[in-house]
């Protein structure tokens, strides 16, 4: 086999372990591999050597959690070793762990074990963000806070981001969404009185904050909130239709246009002064995701010279 080939093969056995997440690469599960031996380097270091990462996407860490684990640790010690990255001479970083890290410092532990792979930023993210999605330890802004980071500073797309953590695009789509809310509804949502589902009713409702104590307050489960979400919406629309100005043949025009284009109901709202809102109704996630990939791959068009009629570039 040329080394061309081999090269090929340890990337792609890379990329399928980095998928199935962190037990593949330390050899919790299966045959280990000789890619994986390259990479594992398990060894005792003195806790101070060890830092967190500040890209670690999990920033909730409950102190009754932390003590159950520090009470834990004093009686039998870390099980599970720290998974780190060197950076530098006695330096380490942590990929997945931090909590361990955390309590083994409150248990006044000197040495910690630790496993030690090579990877780069992206790769370590990647890792950590795995690592905690398949234990369920984020909360949904954090997960979403870590998605947003691979795609804005490692150049993921969404595909991309999905592939990795092994979750639908949609997924991650809505996942991310959850970074518009409000910082009020936020809160609801680190304290953990406001689930995914919950919060993503709530994206793009101009009401969103007076709405989300109601839900908490009456404990309202996701189908009460879609059901309010859809009751709004043909509320706003009678609204606009009760007090709206009869629309020009331009602008309905337009409307019926992108209606036909996008297979859901548009409207426009044109004012005097040249500017305006469009509002495109959805019935579901899908659909609304379906808009979203839509607009992300429209082609740049060069701007359209001012006129008294709003304008759209074909879709």
């Amino acid at each position: 086999m040329s080394g061309i080939e081999e090269n090929l093969m340890a990337d792609d056995q890379h990329r399928s372990r980095l998928g199935r997440g962190l037990a593949a690469l330390i050899g919790d599960v299966g045959v280990e591999t000789q890619a994986v031996e390259r990479n594992r380097s398990q060894r005792k270091v003195p806790i101070e050597f060890i830092r967190a990462n500040p890209r670690n996407p999990r920033r909730m860490f409950s102190d009754s959690e932390l003590d159950e684990l520090t009470a834990s640790i004093r009686e039998r010690g870390i099980i599970q070793p720290i998974v780190v990255r060197a950076r530098g001479a006695d330096s380490y970083e942590i990929i997945a762990g931090e909590r361990r890290w955390r309590a083994a410092q409150r248990a006044g532990l000197h040495e910690v074990p630790v496993v030690v792979l090579d990877v780069n930023d992206s790769e370590a993210l990647e890792l950590a963000i795995i690592e905690n999605v398949q234990r369920t330890d984020l909360n949904p802004l954090e997960e979403a806070a870590g998605y947003q980071v691979l795609a804005a500073e490692f150049d993921h797309s969404q595909d991309d981001i999905a592939k990795v953590v092994g979750k639908s695009r949609s997924h991650v789509a809505n996942t991310m969404r959850l970074l518009q809310l409000s910082e009020k509804v936020k809160a609801y949502i680190n304290a953990g009185k406001l689930s995914a589902g919950h919060a993503r009713m709530l994206v793009g409702q101009p009401n969103a904050e007076e709405f989300v104590d109601e839900i908490v307050t009456r404990g309202l489960n996701v189908r009460q909130v879609e059901e309010w979400a859809r009751a709004s919406g043909r509320h706003q629309a009678r609204d606009t239709k009760r007090g709206g100005k009869t629309k020009d043949a331009d602008t309905a025009a337009l409307e019926q246009r992108l209606s036909d284009a996008l297979g859901l109901a548009v409207t426009i709202d044109h004012r005097a002064n040249g500017s305006g809102t469009v509002h495109v109704r959805y019935k579901s996630l899908e659909q609304l995701d379906e808009i979203v990939r839509r607009l992300e791959g429209a082609p740049k068009r060069a701007e359209q010279p001012a006129s008294s009629g709003p304008r759209i570039r074909s879709l």
